[in-house]
């Protein structure tokens, strides 16, 4: 009995196919070049909202204040006042206050937890926060937003 070999049937395992090999070049060149083309792209949507989103002021005095600063949650931050901001607090309550028309049994002294208050110290200012019960304070408030007048 003479054994017939079919050519559908037997593959050589040693035969190095040129086209097997482009192919994986061309896919791992094709997810390398996504890989950079996305990282470039993050990259630069980040520097644009960056720019965008600066709203918050420096910490430095001689800075310009933004308009406003804070979180626009006036949900959790009901509470408003307007006057002018000044440093100080009264008997260890508060850092700032507000300067309010009708003598100084009208000011509102304010906390920040949220927001640099500094740049917009001298200037007319309208807040929202959270008031809270003060000792010596008439009226002491947790700032979360504060937008200059």
């Amino acid at each position: 009995m003479e054994i017939t070999k079919n050519p559908s049937m037997i593959h050589n395992l040693n035969n190095n196919n040129n086209e097997d090999n482009a192919s994986y070049k061309k896919f791992f060149t094709f997810i390398g070049g996504a890989i950079i083309l996305g990282a470039l792209a993050g990259f630069i949507i980040a520097s644009f909202q960056k720019g965008a989103n600066n709203t918050t002021p420096n910490s430095n005095n001689t800075a310009a204040a933004a308009k406003t600063a804070g979180i626009a949650d006036k949900k959790t931050f009901k509470d408003m006042a307007e006057g002018i901001l000044r440093e100080g607090g009264i008997d260890s309550e508060g850092t700032y206050h507000l300067e309010r028309p009708g003598g100084e049994s009208q000011n509102v002294y304010l906390t920040s937890t949220t927001v640099d208050l500094s740049p917009y110290v001298g200037k007319k200012v309208k807040v929202w926060g959270q008031t809270y019960a003060g000792d010596k304070a008439g009226w002491l408030m947790d700032v979360g937003l504060v937008e200059l007048q």
